[in-house]
């Protein structure tokens, strides 16, 4: 059975190396989609990037926890990791949560507060014309999809479709994904917190317990 000194601490080792691994690809992907221009969104990067930076910080206290056997590191990590676990169990569950209504809600207020650039490559990546039928106002010119949806010939009057309908798909793909892998690195953090508490209440077979050294004639009765 693995419920051993050496066991706990071998998987415990292992959870903050995987915690570390993902950190680092969360920084790679923000580095990358920066210099490839995928996301122009700074607010984003930054979030991602700050992301991988906490959670690499999270990592290396809990690996020297459980190399050193510190109790006090091991202390703060199991409680910082418990507050991640309930952070981010809580969004997880709200993403799975959400149905189509909410979010065609929340994606209107997104595209509300959307620089116009921004609102601009979706509408050329997309190819679709403003958001939808009861927000027309502040969306960048549709003459570039204008040309592509209405070739030489169509009525004046015709334009492209709005965004929304060929967005819901992407948007509730989007939700269900991020919500999954939340919710799996959420089961994976509160493994690691009883992994913690447990390997923190074991004694290291390698280090014998403190005894008293006095002979026994010389105590007290």
């Amino acid at each position: 059975m693995c419920g051993g000194f050496h066991c706990s601490k071998n998987a415990l080792i292992a959870l903050n190396v995987l915690y570390v691994m993902v950190g680092f690809l969360l920084i790679g992907v923000g580095v990358y989609g920066r210099a490839s221009s995928i996301v122009t969104n700074l607010p984003i990067i930054g979030g991602i990037l700050a992301c991988g930076v906490i959670l690499i910080l999270i990592s290396i206290l809990g690996l020297v926890g459980a190399v050193k056997h510190h109790q006090v590191m091991l202390f703060f990590y199991m409680i910082i990791l418990f507050m991640l676990f309930l952070i981010q169990f809580s969004i997880a569950c709200s993403c799975l949560a959400v149905n189509q209504s909410q979010q065609r809600e929340f994606a209107e207020q997104g595209w509300s507060l959307a620089p116009i650039d921004i609102k601009q490559q979706v509408q050329d990546e997309f190819i679709c014309c403003g958001f939808n039928s009861t927000v027309t106002d502040d969306h960048p010119s549709c003459e570039t999809v204008n040309a592509i949806c209405c070739p030489k010939g169509s009525p004046e009057s015709c334009t492209c479709s709005p965004c929304m309908p060929k967005l819901e798909s992407t948007i509730d793909y989007a939700f269900r994904l991020s919500g999954g892998i939340g919710l799996f690195f959420s089961f994976t953090e509160i493994i690691a917190v009883f992994l913690t508490r447990r390997y923190r209440n074991q004694q290291d077979p390698d280090h014998l317990p403190a005894r008293a050294i006095f002979p026994q004639s010389n105590y007290v009765y």
